[in-house]
């Protein structure tokens, strides 16, 4: 069965991220194995609220208009750091610092307001090889007065991380034919550091090349959450109150970068949403977002 731990609150990241720097240190001095099973427990903070001054702050940064109702990508940054708590226990896989978001998937059941006390649940699921390392899904539910109101699925992936688990089958996408650009972005060399101070998620590979590079990447690269958030702020009220928010992460953006941008409406409801690289017509990233019944 597993166990629920609640926290007193939602914790900062910056103190999380600097627990996974050391347990990261102490697990290479000491040589520990890792394990090839997630920790069967669950973390809950009841009660979290939004703060009207950070809502505004999250809005103007990825384009979604002035309201009083949480945007989907905002209640991800709420209950992100529950989950983050997770990545950084001593007994948990994977090291937290320079793990890569591959996928999110959100279910929004109806607008939450602002002023709502919520109750925030996060466990880990599915370990599973990859074809560059290993990955973990993140489970976070958020529930207002008992009721479900947002679930998130996130994939991460930490690269050249073996735990001798069965491979996983082949994702193989389909090749990305770049549309008709609707919009565009020019991301500049701060970008990374302006979505954390919002978000709180100060991973290295954001804040600066020379911190990325010591993770493996050229540059910082732009966190998949606000490329993605940007996206679903381009589509607006459109969306409507319900809906599933599906975005997979292919290329990282490099920062700085000019990013090419499309929002299309789908034959059979909801939108296909795209981001890639002008020049490459490589995609950054893919989503869709489709109405709940």
């Amino acid at each position: 069965m597993t166990r629920v731990v609640d926290l007193p609150a939602v914790p900062g990241l910056g103190g999380l991220y600097a627990r996974g720097a050391a347990g990261a240190a102490r697990r290479a001095v000491l040589r520990r194995p890792r394990a090839a099973a997630v920790p069967d427990l669950e973390y809950r903070v009841r009660g979290v609220r939004a703060d009207l001054a950070h809502l505004t702050a999250y809005q103007r940064l990825v384009g979604e208009s002035a309201s009083d109702a949480l945007p989907a990508g905002y209640v991800h940054v709420l209950a992100f750091p529950v989950a983050t708590a997770l990545l950084v226990r001593d007994d948990f896989p994977l090291p937290a610092l320079g793990m890569v978001h591959l996928a999110n998937t959100v279910e929004q059941h109806r607008p939450v307001g602002h002023d709502e006390p919520l109750d925030v649940h996060a466990v880990a699921r599915d370990l599973r090889a990859h074809r560059t390392g290993t990955q973990v899904d993140l489970v976070v539910s958020v529930r207002s007065a008992g009721e479900l109101v947002w679930r998130g699925v996130s994939t991460y992936l930490a690269k050249g991380v073996d735990l001798g688990l069965p491979a996983a089958p082949d994702d193989e996408r389909a090749p990305f034919v770049a549309p008709l650009p609707t919009g565009q972005w020019r991301l500049d060399a701060a970008t990374g550091r302006r979505y954390a101070a919002v978000s709180g998620d100060r991973n290295p590979i954001h804040l600066s090349a020379a911190s990325a590079k010591v993770l493996g990447f050229p540059r910082a690269i732009a966190h998949g959450m606000d490329t993605a958030a940007r996206l679903l702020a381009d589509v607006g009220p459109a969306r409507g109150d319900a809906f599933t928010w599906s975005v997979e992460f292919a290329k990282p953006v490099l920062l700085p970068s000019t990013v090419a941008t499309s929002v299309r409406r789908r034959p059979g409801g909801g939108f296909t949403l795209s981001a890639w690289d002008p020049r490459t017509a490589r995609p950054h990233v893919q989503a869709t977002v489709t109405p709940l019944p």
